[in-house]
């Protein structure tokens, strides 16, 4: 089987980078800062949904399955910055060259991860590879890159399962709960710059783990749809994943699997 990495990121307002653009005064508190921003954006859109260059990346999560093996972890603040982060996913695809799968990657956290590397000065030639790179299987990537929405070397699952039509698209969480997996637990996203201001990094990135959780398991549903797993396979890797995630043993993994139906 072909490497997969399942990536899921959260995200809070890039408060160093508001305070440059608007020259505000050094006074301001974070959280003024950030409420400022939101008010503008409320006032231009109705909704406080900051634009995808002016959100920061406190974590991202991974579930990759490779082999034999099945390894969940996060990339996170306070124990890397946002630009090591950013590069080490980054270098993790130019190791693996896996199948990248995500629930909306390519409409909000592969552009954030662009725009954010980019500033940081990431360095990501296997993901950017369009067919003349450097490495002995470039040639395919001209017909099968990440960066194609229509290819399959980075598979958002919301995309694709909406036909890419942005009013047929469906909540993770509730497709999740729907099929009889856990869904999301004790947060979500509009939380996050809150649990952020009161310090719970831990929680948040327990969150996005669980999101990945949710993301994979969808997934494997839709290798069965799709004829690529049997319904013995299919199976099988629940079970494995199962288990798994049982030899972890953290609470967030504990009450996951409690709520697995």
């Amino acid at each position: 089987m072909k490497p997969v990495l399942v990536f899921d990121i959260e995200t809070i307002p890039d408060v160093a980078g508001l305070r440059r653009l608007h020259a505000l005064d050094p006074a301001l508190s974070d959280d003024e800062v950030a409420e400022l921003a939101f008010q503008q954006r409320r006032a231009a859109t109705g909704n406080d949904f900051l634009p995808l260059h002016l959100q920061r990346v406190a974590v991202i999560s991974c579930a990759l399955r490779v082999g034999k093996d099945f390894r969940v972890w996060s990339l996170a603040e306070p124990k890397q910055g946002e630009a090591e982060i950013i590069q080490r996913f980054f270098d993790g695809i130019g190791k693996f060259t896996p199948q990248l799968v995500s629930w909306n990657g390519g409409g909000f956290d592969l552009p954030v991860l662009h725009y954010r590397g980019v500033m940081h000065g990431v360095v990501a030639p296997r993901y950017w590879d369009l067919g003349d790179g450097d490495y002995a299987d470039s040639r395919d990537f001209k017909w099968n890159n990440y960066i194609g929405r229509y290819h399959t070397r980075h598979l958002d699952l919301m995309d694709l399962l909406a036909m890419y039509q942005p009013r047929a698209s469906a909540p993770l969480d509730e497709l999740a709960r729907l099929i009889g997996f856990p869904g999301k637990l004790g947060m979500d996203g509009g939380k996050v710059w809150q649990a952020w201001q009161e310090g719970r990094i831990g929680e948040i990135r327990d969150y996005c783990e669980t999101d990945v959780l949710n993301t994979y398991l969808v997934s494997l549903r839709f290798r069965l749809m799709r004829g690529e797993l049997s319904a013995a396979e299919y199976d099988q890797e629940v079970l494995f994943v199962r288990g798994e995630l049982a030899k972890i043993g953290k609470v967030h993994w504990q009450e996951f699997l409690a709520a697995w139906q």
